[in-house]
């Protein structure tokens, strides 16, 4: 089963302020296709933002705004299994800047890595995408956008391959997580059940 992670970067604190996205498409083995782009977000850049990306107002004075990306970040979203790590906010990211640019939503479920991975490696310190990075012997450069994408990805590999199936839904189905939606009108974050302790899996 492919699925699709991805990571946006913002130029301020508003969610409507894509300035970098990136894609990894991959299954349960293997990286398969990889996007990256910066956006134009047609806003203004805040300092602390630059301080954690490193992009600044001049570095995307060329780019494509988010509605001219839209059809291609779309042909990549609609009718597949997203991923992201911490998906509440890429999630909001593609909403609030469709609602700013009148698009329409697509139809995709998703799934947040970070909340998998607590149900994963309940015993690391916590799940910060830098912290499971460093548990799994992955280097990586932390805030770019295609980096973050591709260690969500690995995230992800290396949950299903924990339990020992070659199945996402499967392994969903143990450790009682369900997918979100979203859609035309609206949509659903992934929902989170509540488990007994012996039933979670400490794995490496």
């Amino acid at each position: 089963m492919n699925f699709v992670s991805i990571d946006f970067e913002t130029a301020n604190e508003k969610r409507n302020s894509p300035c970098a996205v990136g894609i990894v498409i991959a299954n349960e083995t293997e990286i398969l296709e990889e996007y990256y782009s910066l956006i134009n977000p047609e806003t203004y850049f805040n300092y602390h933002n630059i301080r954690v990306h490193g992009i600044m107002e001049e570095d995307v004075l060329d780019a494509q705004t988010f509605s001219e990306m839209w059809p291609k970040l779309n042909g990549y979203l609609s009718g597949n299994l997203v991923i992201a790590h911490n998906a509440s906010f890429d999630m909001s990211v593609i909403r609030q800047t469709l609602d700013q640019h009148g698009l329409t939503y697509p139809d995709m479920d998703y799934l947040c890595t970070a909340n998998i991975a607590k149900r994963v490696w309940p015993a690391l310190e916590n799940h910060r995408l830098n912290t499971l990075a460093a548990h799994h012997g992955i280097v990586f450069e932390h805030h770019h956008a295609l980096e973050d994408a591709r260690v969500a990805a690995k995230v992800m590999q290396k949950a299903i391959a924990a339990y020992e199936t070659d199945s996402l839904d499967e392994m969903l189905k143990q450790i009682n997580i369900t997918k979100g939606k979203i859609y035309e009108r609206g949509y659903f974050p992934p929902k989170v059940k509540r488990t007994r302790k012996h039933a979670t899996l400490y794995l490496s």
